[in-house]
């Protein structure tokens, strides 16, 4: 059972969720980068890439959404994807409002790359099961928290 600090070590740096998860995310990210320069691609463009090959061909708002992002913040990253020839962004024949993503053979060529990616993962030192857990809990507070786009209430 977790003890709960008390009012002297509460604010703590160590004692803090925040900073852990933004270690934690950074060294994450830090472990996957020599496979990700290999491949000539960033993290951001990694996640972007692993929705689409979930389900290719899809829209801009649904995209910045399943990735927790702002349209305006994935549209760069998008156009720079696009112009590696990674996916390709069209505007929709029945909206044109609407922006449409979808990879190209060459951004879905790169899946095959994941499991070098994923075996940077045996560096860290925790279990299966403990990433796992890790990965549930960390999916309570995404699917808790609501960005600050959606307000409070």
């Amino acid at each position: 059972m977790m003890k709960v600090p008390d009012t002297d070590q509460r604010y703590l740096l160590d004692n803090q969720l925040c900073f852990h998860l933004y270690a934690a995310s950074r060294l994450m990210t830090r472990c996957y980068q020599p496979v990700l320069d290999d491949l000539g691609i960033t993290y951001p463009q990694y996640l972007v890439l692993m929705v689409l090959w979930e389900k290719d061909e899809v829209n801009l708002t649904w995209l910045a959404d399943r990735l927790k992002l702002q349209s305006n913040t994935l549209t760069p990253l998008l156009k720079r994807m696009q112009e590696q020839g990674l996916l390709i962004r069209n505007r929709s024949q029945t909206d044109e409002r609407s922006i449409r993503i979808s990879l190209t053979d060459k951004g879905r060529n790169l899946k095959q790359e994941v499991p070098r990616l994923q075996d940077q993962l045996s560096e860290i030192g925790i279990t299966i099961e403990e990433a796992m857990e890790l990965r549930d809990l960390l999916a309570k507070i995404v699917n808790q928290v609501k960005p600050a786009s959606e307000g409070n209430g």
